[in-house]
């Protein structure tokens, strides 16, 4: 089999200033587009950025094989943009979409991802935020911690990567529809938007589903989740109610199976001190590798805590290979998808500013026209969707919205387990439709039963594997092995199928057979040590990791659909769920191995801002967040605290007094008066707002962020979308509403695979397929 770079010959021009767009273009440089960095003389303000040592280390990474031009050089800026296929701005600079745009050609991709989009009232009201702010805004910062205790922000910027990721993702489909037809797109990101999906609406989903008898979700962090140990520290995630019963057992509590209170996340909050104090009192006797094994044994997730010094050490990552040398004596991850038909780029220098000057000629496109060029992206896609939770639905969910007829398959003793998460109790009829996240997650499908552990039903599932171009799949390795499904089988049924398959650790390794959620990957990858309060334990971002890894997935499904369409041949794809998180954390490992500074958490401070922080108002749990980003706003912030003419050095030098200062002018206001006063003074400034109340949010109200779902059970709800819009487009994602268990089965059997009704007569005599979930 030839081995291809997904984008080789793609011209991607990065205009940019910070880690979403650049990140955006490192994911199109990795997979082998020339990806140029269009800057100022100054350069790009990361090449400047440290996290306490020499600065550069995170630019290296974001920018590695790129080229690198001056705004200033000479002409040619203007033949940059009219050769260029695909355009990332973030609209620093100066730089507009209307002057980005009258200088590409029709079949260029220009996307801008920028911290509100360009529309709505907080644009037009001028309000500045940083990923702080949009933390708060969104939901993420109020539900971490415990009630009554500072809330505190996930740390590491991860909206920022996430807001790049999806701007790669859907840019990757455009891109590939506008080469092959001409016609190109202008998309306007959110990481707003992208935030309000991943880190803060999960408690907006279920408030929209459910109503007044949704739980109301009070700050809170898992229980059982990151403990001390005889050296060190780990984390454990219980999801399901056997995973708890099994951890008791583990813990050596067998005695407390029956106590009912301990069983439900309620209970254990209300005994917390009690409960932490059992599990702490093991743990602490046991070394973290004991304690790890054990865990493994009983299948409950688990990981050591990872840390800049310590996740290159790990058995798994060094045996896969994941951290490489950058060539400079750091070390930076892989790319976190791999195929023995995709060629990668390998570990390369970032340019010097303006190294490429005049070295660029993109000579434009030639025009073409093609009867499919108004379509949606993947309009020509067909996917066999075996994913389930979330991280796998949400990546076929995004191909979906952009065209893609997606085939939902679910088991018949096993469907997808969040439709039974979170939703309604087993009293209700149809139940199992009820699940907030499986609605949210799983719009623009269509869902057939077919129990694969039987042949009828693995038969079906063979078939329309035969009828699709995408193969996607979440499962532990063994599951598709034991299924007979696994790459052998789809490649016998359709040469022309790209699987991908999404591992949480990996096709193959040490923790290959390990269980993994979200919460494993946030403790085993460092994302969980950069959030916390600085004198606390480490503390999970809670649920990022499965939008990060499936929006990596999407990715790369595109990009082996490239090279499909070139070769014509299919090829498995492995796109790894903590790998993709391992990208997102990797600047503590750059600057640990590169300079030996140990990042790590610092409550609500942060990069880019000073003071950053959160502080209590007037009323029950009321906090406002605020950034001082610049000179002027902490000149402004002086005068309102009663310090004028503070000293520049000392916001740092007497940070905890000057703290304790805003802290006593916050407490005078209400969280909605002090930040509309900040914003007045021109500081940066939020609301600690809950997640509930993103459903009223007037930016996310104006710009179409949430459409309206009539659904056959669960009634009208409001359903996020997806963070970007494209200009000269409706904004309605959301074409086909999430469907019922099974309810696509015949439809799909008949119309799509060629079934008569006395097969489908049999299929359901035997129990391959099924109206509802077996056992229920």
């Amino acid at each position: 089999m030839s081995v291809q770079a997904p984008f080789e010959g793609w011209r991607v021009l990065e205009l940019s200033n910070g880690i979403a767009a650049s990140y955006c273009g490192k994911m199109f440089a990795d997979a082998g587009a020339d990806v140029v960095k269009l800057e100022t003389q100054r350069g790009d303000s990361l090449r400047y950025w440290s996290a306490g040592g020499p600065p550069g280390a995170l630019f290296s990474y974001l920018a590695a094989g790129k080229r690198s031009v001056v705004h200033r050089a000479g002409a040619g800026i203007t033949a940059l943009l009219a050769g260029a296929d695909v355009v990332l701005t973030d609209l620093t600079d100066g730089w507009t979409l209307e002057g980005i745009t009258r200088h590409t050609g029709p079949a260029a991709v220009v996307l801008a991802v920028t911290p509100f989009g360009t529309t709505g009232p907080y644009v037009d009201e001028g309000v500045v935020a940083n990923e702080f702010i949009l933390q708060a805004l969104c939901g993420s910062i109020d539900g971490r911690g415990w009630p009554g205790d500072e809330p505190v922000q996930a740390g590491g910027r991860l909206g920022e990567w996430l807001a790049g990721t999806f701007a790669a993702a859907v840019a990757a489909a455009a891109a590939r529809h506008a080469l092959r037809t001409g016609h190109g797109e202008v998309i306007d990101v959110s990481t707003y938007e992208a935030m309000a999906i991943a880190m803060g609406g999960l408690s907006a989903m279920s408030a929209s589903v459910l109503g007044a008898d949704s739980l109301v979700h009070q700050r809170s962090l898992e229980l059982p989740s990151i403990v001390p140990t005889a050296d060190g520290l780990v984390g454990f995630c219980t999801i399901t109610a056997q995973q708890f019963q099994d951890f008791l057992v583990m813990i050596e509590r067998a005695d407390l199976l029956d106590d009912a209170d301990l069983a439900s996340f309620e209970g254990r909050v209300a005994r917390r001190d009690e409960f932490l104090g059992m599990v702490t009192q093991w743990t602490r006797a046991r070394s973290t590798r004991e304690i790890v094994d054990l865990a493994v044994a009983f299948r409950i997730p688990v990981a050591p805590i990872g840390s800049p010094a310590t996740l290159p050490e790990v058995d798994h990552f060094v045996e896969r290979g994941v951290f490489v040398d950058s060539g400079a004596g750091a070390l930076r991850p892989r790319v976190p998808y791999r195929s023995d038909a995709i060629a990668t780029a390998p570990p390369r220098q970032p340019p010097e500013l303006g190294a490429d000057n005049g070295r660029c000629d993109w000579p434009p496109r030639p025009a073409r026209a093609d009867p499919r060029a108004d379509a949606l992206p993947l309009s020509d896609i067909r996917i066999a969707d075996f994913t389930a939770f979330w991280a796998g639905p949400f990546a076929t969910q995004l191909l979906g919205a952009l065209g893609a007829d997606v085939v939902k398959i679910e088991g018949v003793r096993r469907p997808d387990g969040m439709r039974f998460s979170a939703g309604r109790p087993p009293t209700w009829d149809q139940w199992w439709e009820w699940g907030p996240v499986f609605l949210c997650s799983n719009n623009n499908k269509r869902a057939i039963s077919a129990e694969l552990s039987a042949d009828a039903g693995r038969a079906i599932a063979l078939d329309l594997i035969a009828s699709s171009d995408l193969v996607m799949e979440n499962f532990s390795p063994r599951v598709m092995e034991n299924f007979r499904l696994d790459w052998d089988a789809v490649r016998a049924a359709n040469p022309r199928a790209v699987m991908v398959r999404m591992p949480a650790f990996g096709l193959d390794g040490p923790w290959r057979d390990r269980v993994g959620f979200a919460q494993t990957m946030e403790q085993a990858t460092g994302m969980a040590w950069m959030t916390g309060h600085a004198d606390g334990p480490p503390v999970i971002p809670r649920g990022v990791c499965d939008p990060i890894a499936g929006l990596h997935a999407a990715f790369a499904a595109v990009a082996a659909l490239v090279v499909r369409d070139r070769s014509g041949a299919g090829m498995q794809v492995e796109a790894v769920m903590v790998e993709s998180a391992l990208n997102v954390a990797a600047e503590m490992v750059l600057e640990y191995t590169g300079n030996g500074i140990e990042m790590r958490r610092a409550g609500n401070r942060g990069p880019g801002a000073t003071p950053q922080g959160v502080y209590a108002c007037r009323g029950e749990d009321e906090w406002v967040a605020i950034a001082a980003m610049d000179d002027a706003a902490r000149a402004a912030l002086a005068g309102l605290i009663g310090q004028p003419g503070l000293p520049e050095a000392e916001w740092r030098e007497r940070a905890d007094e000057l703290d304790k200062l805003i802290s006593g002018w916050a407490a005078g206001f209400t969280a909605a008066d002090a930040a509309r006063a900040l914003r007045a003074s021109g500081v940066a400034a939020a609301p600690v707002t809950p997640a509930a109340a993103l459903l009223s949010d007037p930016q996310l109200r104006a710009r179409g962020f949430w459409e309206r779902v009539d659904h056959p059970v669960a009634g009208s709800f409001l359903c996020t979308g997806m963070p970007f819009a494209f200009a000269g487009r409706p904004r309605r994602w959301i074409r086909r509403v999430p469907p019922l268990y099974g309810q696509h089965t015949a439809e799909v059997l008949t119309g799509v695979l060629g079934y008569g009704a006395g097969d489908l007569a049999s299929l359901h005599e035997c129990g391959a397929v099924a109206a509802r979930p077996a056992g229920l």
